[in-house]
C-alpha cells in the first residue's frame, strides 16, 4: 500500500506529490529523503480537527524530535500547531523558522542552564519539568532573570505500552519523569508550589511511540486525572492543561493499522471526560504532541543500489549508497519498512534479498528478507514512511556526510537540508601543533581553509556524483548554516 500523495506513473515510476522520484533523485543525488509538504499538513489539520469539539480547547505541538528543520517548523506555524523541543538547538531551529515563543514547549531529562536560560528569555510557553533536579534548576535561573515560568510535571503513569521496550516511556522502570506509584509526582507538585518563581500549569506523560491502537491512552488519562484529585487536594490548585503526550504509529508494512486522529481523540476525551466528572474536577486544556503520526508517513528515503553479494543457497545482499549513518532505526530495534524500487514499479517480485548499507558494520541493514524485482546496479530504491527518527540520529559514522532531503509539492520541489560535504566534516576539526609535523602541508592547507569554511572539498558524494560548492540543489558546500 502506498502513502498518501503517492502514485505509480506510465513508466512505472513512483511519484510523489506528482513528482518523479527518479527524476528527484538525479536532481539532488541520493541518498535522498523526500518529503510530501501536502501530506504533513493534512496531519495537522487532522489533528487539529480531531479535537476541535472538546470544549476547554486542544493545543497539537508537533514533536520536533521526530524531524526538524527551519523549514519544517515554518510549515507546522502555519498550520496552527505548537512545537515540543528537547534541546537548545531544537529551541533555536523552532524560532528560525518562525514559530512563535508563546507557542514552544520544553521537554527534555536533563535540561542544561543555558538552554533554560535561552529558553526562559525567548518567553517560550511552557517547560516540561522532569526530576527534582530540574524543579531547582528552573526555579534559580527563573528567580535570578525575574521571571515566572509555566511549567508542567512529566509523569511516568506506569502504563506499559505494546511496543519495543526501547520505545517505552510511561512504565515505572525509566529514566523519564516523576514516578507515580512511589508518591514522587505528588511530591513534584508540592516542591513546584513552594517555588515562587514557578507556576504548575499542568501535567504531561508520554506513554511509548508506535502505538497502534488507542487502550494506553485511557488508562493513561485515568491515572493523571487521579494526580490532579491528589494536586488540588495539597497544593490548592487546579491542573490546567493535561499533556498526553504522542506516540500515535503510523503504517510502516501491511501489518500496522493505526488508529486515525479521530479515534486517538475520542478515546482520549472521553477518558477526560469522565475522570473529571468523577473526581469533581474543571475540564483542563488538552494537549497532545503528535511527531511520527504527522510526518512519518509524508517522509521517503531513496538510495541507488551499488554491489551485490550473491552465495548459493544463501540470501543475497544488495548495497545501497546510504545505511546505518542515516537509519539506525533497523539496527537499534528491529525497524521494518515497506520496500519498492521507485524506477520499476509493478514488476514481479523476484527474489528476497536482505538491503544493506555502505558502513562497516556487519549490523548494517536496512531490510531483511524483502521481496524485490531482482535488483542491478543504478535501481533506486525507496524506503516508504521515513519521516520520523532517521535524519535526526543521522550520524557522521566512517566520515560519511548526511543526506540531503527536498520538500516537495504539486509544482514545487524545495531544497530543506542540503547535503554535507567533505569540507563540513573537516571543518570541525584540529591538529595541534605536536602533531602538525607530520602532516602533508597540502593536506593541513586543506584543513586549515575548511575550518573557515573556504575548502574546495566539497564533494558531498551525491548519487556518485560530487556537487558543486553552494550548489542549490545537491547543496554540498552548504550544510544549513549554524543556528
Amino acid at each position: 500500500m502506498l502513502p498518501p500523495g503517492c502514485e505509480v506513473d506510465g513508466q512505472g515510476h513512483l511519484l510523489s506529490a506528482g513528482h518523479d522520484l527518479t527524476a528527484l533523485a538525479a536532481r539532488f543525488g541520493t541518498p535522498l529523503y523526500v518529503f510530501n509538504e501536502e501530506e504533513i499538513r493534512a496531519r495537522c489539520r487532522a489533528f487539529r480537527q480531531a479535537f476541535a469539539g472538546y470544549g476547554p480547547g486542544v493545543r497539537v505541538a508537533y514533536a520536533g524530535k521526530a524531524f526538524l528543520t527551519t523549514a519544517i517548523a515554518a510549515l507546522v506555524a502555519e498550520e496552527g500547531c505548537h512545537l515540543d523541543v528537547v534541546s537548545g538547538g531544537e529551541l533555536q531551529t523552532g524560532l528560525f523558522g518562525g514559530m512563535p515563543a508563546d507557542r514552544i514547549r520544553f521537554h527534555g531529562n536533563n535540561k542544561q542552564a543555558a538552554e533554560v536560560e535561552a529558553a526562559l528569555a525567548a518567553g517560550i510557553d511552557r517547560i516540561v519539568l522532569d526530576n527534582f533536579h530540574e524543579i531547582d534548576l528552573v526555579a534559580a535561573i527563573a528567580a535570578r532573570t525575574s521571571l515566572r515560568a509555566d511549567v508542567l510535571l512529566r509523569v511516568a503513569p506506569g502504563v506499559e505500552a505494546h511496543a519495543h521496550a526501547y520505545m517505552q516511556t510511561g512504565k515505572q522502570d525509566s529514566k523519564f519523569g516523576f514516578d507515580l506509584a512511589s508518591g514522587q509526582a505528588l511530591a513534584a507538585a508540592r516542591a513546584v508550589a513552594r517555588h515562587p518563581s514557578l507556576r504548575l500549569c499542568g501535567l504531561h506523560a508520554h506513554i511509548g511511540s508506535q502505538l497502534l491502537d488507542t487502550t494506553a491512552y485511557a488508562l493513561e488519562v485515568g491515572r493523571l486525572i487521579e494526580l490532579s484529585a491528589a494536586i488540588r487536594a495539597a497544593c490548592d490548585v487546579d491542573v490546567e492543561e493535561l499533556n498526553v503526550g504522542g506516540g500515535m504509529g503510523i503504517r510502516y508494512v501491511d501489518d500496522d493499522v493505526p488508529p486515525e486522529p479521530d479515534a486517538v481523540a475520542a478515546t482520549i476525551i472521553a477518558a477526560v471526560e469522565d475522570g473529571c466528572r468523577r473526581h469533581g474536577l474543571p475540564l483542563p486544556v488538552l494537549a497532545c504532541e503528535p511527531g511520527r503520526a504527522i510526518v512519518g508517513q509524508a517522509g521517503i528515503a531513496l538510495y541507488t543500489v551499488g554491489a551485490s553479494k550473491r552465495v548459493p543457497g544463501l540470501t543475497p545482499y544488495v548495497s545501497v549508497d546510504g545505511g546505518m549513518g542515516d537509519n539506525i532505526r533497523p539496527a537499534l530495534y528491529g525497524a521494518a519498512y515497506t520496500v519498492v524500487v521507485a524506477n520499476r514499479m509493478g514488476e514481479p517480485q523476484a527474489e528476497r534479498v536482505h538491503i544493506v548499507g555502505r558502513y562497516c558494520e556487519s549490523g548494517d541493514f536496512l531490510a531483511k528478507e524483502v521481496a524485490v524485482p531482482a535488483l542491478r546496479a543504478g535501481d533506486l530504491v525507496a524506503f516508504l514512511g521515513a519521516g520520523a527518527y532517521q535524519l535526526p540520529m543521522a550520524s557522521n559514522y566512517n566520515r560519511v556526510p548526511r543526506p540531503a532531503a527536498v520538500l516537495v509539492s504539486r509544482g514545487r520541489a524545495d531544497l530543506i537540508l542540503a547535503r554535507e560535504s567533505i569540507a563540513d566534516l573537516l571543518r570541525q576539526d584540529r591538529i595541534p601543533p605536536h602533531l602538525a609535523a607530520g602532516a602533508p602541508q597540502g593536506h593541513l592547507d586543506a584543513a586549515a581553509t575548511a575550518a573557515s569554511g573556504t575548502s574546495t572539498l566539497t564533494a558531498g558524494f551525491g548519487n556518485g556524483r560530487a556537487r558543486e560548492p553552494e550548489d542549490e540543489d545537491g547543496g554540498a558546500a552548504t550544510s544549513g548554516g549554524a543556528l
